[in-house]
Formats: structure tokens, sequence, C-alpha cells
């Protein structure tokens, strides 16, 4: 499994505009092949920002890497800039390999 993670800091106020960014745009995720799971998790909220993070799951890294390169990829980014007061500078990629796995029984 292969995961990417992106670190976004939103300016206080701004929670729900953000949201609703992601709650509203067409997601292509699913259509890409190697696409495992995406979710978008709320953080901690401090007198600078609210943290929020989101992870998606890939089969592996060429998974991840062609859904990078494609059209998809791009058309799901569009006008992202246009929202640049809502953020407190640019999310921060993490990127991880798996090296353990354990399920839940049943």
């Amino acid at each position: 499994m292969y995961l990417t993670i992106n670190r976004f800091k939103v300016r206080p106020g701004q929670e729900a505009a953000f949201e609703e960014i992601w709650q509203n745009r067409e997601s292509k995720l699913p259509d890409m092949d190697g696409f495992v799971e995406f979710h978008l998790f709320r953080g901690a909220t401090t007198e600078e920002a609210t943290i929020y993070l989101s992870h998606t799951l890939w089969r592996d890294k060429a998974a991840f890497d062609g859904w990078a390169k494609s059209q998809n990829f791009r058309g799901s980014h569009k006008g992202v800039r246009d929202h640049g007061t809502i953020y407190l500078g640019p999310p921060e990629l993490e990127i991880y390999d798996s090296v353990q796995r354990i399920s839940a029984k049943g």
C-alpha cells in the first residue's frame, strides 16, 4: 500500500468554505486504477489555523504516479488557486510506503 497525505492549514473562520469545496468537487479517484480509498480529516484548531489532512490510499506507488500524471488529477485540482485566501500557505505533501498491515477480524 502507498499512502499520500496533504496537510492543509485553513484560516480561522474558513472551515465551512474549505469543507464545502471538498464536498462539492467532482472526484475522479474511484475511476483510477489502484485507488483504494480517500478520507478528509479535520484536526485541531488554534488561533492561527485549523489543520485538515487529505488521506489517499493507493495499491502502490505506480498507481499514485498514474493519478498524479492523469487528466483526472488536473481536472480535480482545477480552480484550487482561486481559493488561496482560505489557506495559510500551500499544502504539505507526505508520502509513505506500507511496511506492515494488521486488519480487523471478520
